[in-house]
């Protein structure tokens, strides 16, 4: 029996040393990877950008061959239907000139955000599946989503939405949210993001510090709420908090000014919000990302390019810049003068790279082509899922 448990420790022991070397060698790879790269690609691979029209053009292919980017996000306007949109994605894949594979990147919520051709039938909100009250089935929502998005080739996908539905004037988030109290927007947004994370696709929790209590669309101007430590820790914070518990290896940040947290800055740019508070108190160590630059709530109060700046210096890994080539270029521009100027630091500059590639090592990103998908196998267990659960 003693010579039983002592193999059974020895094994374990093994596994434990193989463990430790497995992590320490991908660590390792990580360091020589980022000491291989140029300025320009650390700095590439902080920004992903989106693109105009159906096909890669000449100014898209210049994001790639020129700055490194290192990601797209794709919209309804650069989608014709399934063929077409992952043949984009496909030669976007063929065009990348670097060795680090992209992040594609949707916006997949189900209900009314949604960016898929309409070849897939229609998902139902989060409001929706919060009717239904059930976190198996918000997972196998997360899992349907991931299932779709995966099918055209992102890898990335802007979901769930984990702000809270708190106030009935909220012009941009409503039933996008699984409702109006911490636990149930908790409960079923883990979910969801852990059916997501399950078909291997990095779900991006969003929008910290929390969307919810807005009256004011980020989208055309910035949203400016009064909420102190106490409130956002009792109420919009809580599903941040569990979800980084619970292994979320992606944040985006919302365009919003807490004035009783940081009165100059909105999240987005503030490093009491991004590094004090998301990084330090509440021990996130993923990816953090922007939401979209070029929405009102910055275009029309800050120069996009010092805005970007900023929010690295912030504590950004990612800036998302969706709309209008002469944005994503001054985005670029004004990052690789504060780099070699020394406004952002190689320190601040390599760690979020680190981040970003082992990321993108974790969920085994590559640039390799897919064929087509099979849309009616998707969209036949869509229905038989929603249909189980309606009858139910």
């Amino acid at each position: 029996m003693k010579k039983k448990i002592m193999v059974a420790l020895v094994f374990v022991c093994l596994g434990t040393v193989l463990l430790f070397q497995q992590s320490w060698f991908a660590t390792n790879q990580i360091e020589e990877h980022i000491k291989a790269m140029t300025i320009e690609e650390k700095i590439g691979q902080m920004v992903i950008v989106g693109l105009d029209g159906y096909t890669l053009k000449d100014e898209t292919r210049r994001m790639l061959e020129e700055y490194y980017v290192g990601g797209f996000v794709l919209f309804g306007e650069n989608v014709q239907d399934s063929a077409q949109l992952l043949s984009l994605v496909n030669s976007l894949k063929e065009a990348n000139t670097q060795d680090t594979p992209l992040f594609f990147s949707i916006d997949e919520e189900g209900g009314r955000v949604s960016r898929l051709p309409e070849e897939f039938c229609p998902m139902p909100v989060n409001g929706e599946v919060a009717e239904v009250n059930d976190g198996e089935f918000s997972f196998q929502i997360g899992n349907l989503l991931a299932e779709r998005v995966k099918a055209l080739g992102f890898n990335m996908n802007f979901a769930p939405v984990l702000d809270i539905d708190s106030n009935p004037d909220n012009p941009v988030i409503g039933d996008r949210s699984f409702g109006s109290t911490t636990q149930i927007v908790t409960r079923l947004g883990l979910k969801t993001m852990q059916g997501i994370q399950d078909r291997r696709v990095i779900p991006v929790v969003k929008h910290f510090p929390g969307h919810g209590d807005t009256a004011v669309d980020s989208h055309i101007g910035l949203p400016v709420l009064e909420h102190d430590m106490v409130r956002l820790q009792n109420m919009e914070l809580t599903p941040f908090q569990a979800a980084i518990q619970e292994g979320a290896d992606a944040v985006m940040l919302a365009h919003i000014l807490l004035e009783k947290i940081d009165s100059d800055n909105p999240a987005t740019m503030s490093r009491t919000i991004v590094t004090d508070l998301l990084r330090e108190q509440m021990g996130f160590s993923g990816v953090v990302i922007t939401d979209d630059l070029t929405m009102g709530a910055i275009l029309e109060n800050y120069d996009v390019g010092q805005a970007a700046v900023q929010a690295v210096n912030a504590g950004v890994d990612i800036i998302l810049v969706c709309h209008g080539h002469q944005h994503r270029v001054a985005v670029l521009e004004a990052l690789r003068r504060a780099v070699h100027d020394g406004t952002i630091s190689m320190a601040r500059l390599d760690e979020s790279v680190a981040r970003i590639i082992a990321l993108k090592q974790e969920y085994g990103l590559t640039d390799q082509a897919l064929p087509a998908p099979d849309i009616q196998s998707i969209n036949s267990k869509t229905a038989r899922i929603l249909n189980q659960h309606q009858s139910d």
